[in-house]
């Protein structure tokens, strides 16, 4: 069976500054970050024939080849479900340029959420169905969603604040290090956490993620070509998405257990094709838009059993130096939420060997959309 097994490499990164309020539009700050990530490969715009992005990107195509000078594009696409879309994009293009449609791809995520609009203020809008089942109930906010699932995990596994706020802290001491990130020398303190105000019970002010303007991108070409890049190659060594049977987005209502949610059903197509498991990870950037889907993930990426998430993040081991390492640029809790695109990029920079927060020797890293909605992951190695 074919596969994109190392098929494909990440040969350059770019971005933005990240801020609570960016003057330029999502177009610009777009076309910015693209043409930083080509710079960074040694790459022409002209070049480029492959696009993908999100479903909730407000930037299109046709806009964006035009502004960065792109040449005839043979493969586009789109993926869906927020900040589950972010390593489908590096998946799409992948497919595309290891079957020949495309032989350099650009992935982006502009986005101005920080000075932008909450979207579920716009009450003119028909609710979408599943919406219907939940937002007249009270669950408004992504961030009431996730707290229910939350309590439930709490009651059913004994999972505590202190857990939560373990993620937290290593995502903060990781941003502390990192001169890009908006929380860079403001650190987190253990009664700053259980002060500050609730968001939505149990999840308080530093369970949830940034509000940020900014913008990301990544280039891949072949393995072939990669080699001749002006970077390290760091190579997709598997790639999956997601979406579990009778799926209800982040509440999970329909599932026999809401809390095997999607990150089980991208995790057994992601380790089925790879050369490795869950123990031969050296570092990992986990989609972190609130603290409660890092004990999730860990236990659906099998990092540990279940309900054992919450036990795992004691004695530092989400820390540099710790079991696991998670997001080492700070994530989308302390570093920027751009709908994950920012773990992509530190997980390229912690296999170039330039993250902030090295790793050492770091060769492997997984790296994940959101848990919750429809998902995707990726395994990176050098």
């Amino acid at each position: 069976m074919a596969t994109l097994k190392d098929a494909t490499a990440i040969v350059g990164t770019g971005q933005t500054p990240f801020a609570k309020q960016l003057p330029e539009s999502e177009k610009t700050l777009a076309c910015r970050a693209i043409l930083a990530a080509l710079a960074d490969a040694g790459i022409d715009p002209s070049e480029v024939d492959g696009m993908a992005s999100y479903t909730m990107e407000e930037t299109d195509e046709v806009e964006i080849a035009k502004s960065i000078g792109a040449g005839d594009i043979t493969f586009f696409s789109k993926a869906g479900f927020g900040g589950g879309g972010s390593c489908a994009t590096v998946a799409h293009l992948a497919a595309a340029i290891t079957t020949g449609q495309a032989s350099v791809g650009v992935a982006w995520r502009s986005r101005k959420r920080g000075s932008g609009p909450r979207p579920w203020k716009n009450t003119a809008v028909q609710l979408p169905t599943p919406a219907q089942w939940t937002r007249p109930f009270g669950l408004l906010r992504p961030a009431d969603e996730i707290g229910m699932l939350a309590r439930r995990y709490m009651h059913e596994y004994g999972a505590t604040r202190d857990h939560l706020f373990n993620v937290a802290l290593a995502c903060r001491n990781r941003a502390n290090q990192n001169p890009a990130a908006m929380m860079y020398e403001r650190p987190l303190t253990r009664e700053m956490y259980m002060t500050s105000r609730w968001i939505s019970d149990p999840l308080c002010l530093f369970d949830n993620c940034l509000e940020t303007d900014g913008a990301l991108a990544c280039v891949i070409v072949s393995a072939e070509r990669a080699r001749d890049c002006r970077q390290k190659p760091v190579y997709v060594h598997s790639a999956a998405q997601g979406l579990p049977a009778q799926h209800h987005g982040m509440v999970n209502y329909w599932n026999d257990d809401p809390l095997t949610g999607p990150s089980w059903a991208a995790a057994r197509q992601l380790w089925k094709q790879a050369d490795f498991g869950p123990d031969d990870v050296d570092v990992a950037q986990i989609y972190d838009a609130f603290t409660p889907l890092i004990p999730l993930s860990l236990e659906g990426y099998g990092f540990c059993g279940r309900g054992e998430g919450a036990a795992f993040t004691e004695g530092g081991a989400l820390e540099s130096g710790g079991r696991l390492p998670i997001n080492t640029g700070g994530g989308g809790l302390s570093e920027a939420y751009v709908h994950g695109f920012n773990l992509i990029t530190e997980g390229v920079r912690q296999l170039r060997g330039t993250s902030t927060a090295q790793v050492p020797g770091a060769a492997t890293c997984l790296v994940t959309a959101g848990e919750g909605v429809p998902t995707s992951a990726i395994l990176l190695r050098s």
